[in-house]
């Protein structure tokens, strides 16, 4: 890893985590910024509606996006979809009060890492939020490959989707459907024979170069640009 590299990584640890929560009760999100309230995790804004969300999300390019599901005005799922067409990577945790499969699957299509239930402890939020920072993943491992076989690959992807694709090594491909199968970074190091940390650094690599925010999102544009249908 280079010096400019080292330098890059230890300031995203270093620098606190920022929030933009957004619900259209006060009463709520007074009790979602006394929840992640954390040394590590800063909430700089708060949303009551969607369209506010775009805005504020546009101006204050938080790290993470806690999302309503019902909003007046425009809805979580609409809102997040404008915002990851902006900020593709900041990351969107949809919060609702509602376990609903429908519901995860149009998050994973508007480009959320995936949704937290309201009423879960303090220290899920928190992980969560701490994850999508780091690029993880808050949907399980088997699920999530289960709804990314879901997606049926593009007949042609978009150029942008081609490019960012054709951007990765012939390893960062590999890694990528591995991916898109479920299988966690320690699964993924065993499967191809890397070490732990040398597989991190290949996935963030591929965060990095697709322009997503965690490798959530990094499974559904490999399989919308077909990438899962490869041969190993």
């Amino acid at each position: 890893m280079s010096q400019e590299d080292k330098t890059g990584t230890a300031t995203r640890r270093a620098r606190p985590v920022s929030i933009l929560i957004v619900d259209d009760h006060p009463v709520v999100r007074e009790g979602l910024r006394a929840l992640v309230k954390a040394r590590d995790i800063q909430v700089v804004g708060e949303a009551a509606d969607g369209q506010e969300a775009v805005e504020m999300a546009r101006r204050l390019r938080p790290d993470v996006i806690l999302m309503d599901i019902r909003l007046p005005d425009m809805d979580g799922f609409a809102a997040t979809a404008a915002i990851k067409q902006e900020l593709p990577r900041t990351a969107v945790i949809m919060v609702t009060s509602y376990e609903s499969r429908e519901y995860l699957e149009r998050a994973l299509e508007v480009g959320a890492s995936g949704y937290v239930l309201k009423g879960m402890p303090r220290e899920a939020y928190l992980e969560a939020i701490r994850t999508v920072r780091a690029g993880g993943s808050i949907i399980e491992a088997g699920l999530l490959a289960q709804l990314v076989r879901q997606h049926q690959p593009q007949a042609e992807p978009a150029d942008q989707v081609a490019q960012a694709v054709a951007s990765l090594s012939p390893r960062e491909r590999e890694v990528l459907r591995l991916i898109a199968r479920g299988l966690t970074n320690k699964e993924i190091a065993q499967q191809i024979h890397y070490s732990l940390g040398t597989v991190k650094n290949v996935v963030r690599r591929i965060i990095d170069k697709l322009g997503v925010s965690d490798r959530t999102q990094a499974a559904v544009l490999a399989a919308r640009a077909g990438l899962t249908e490869d041969e190993e």
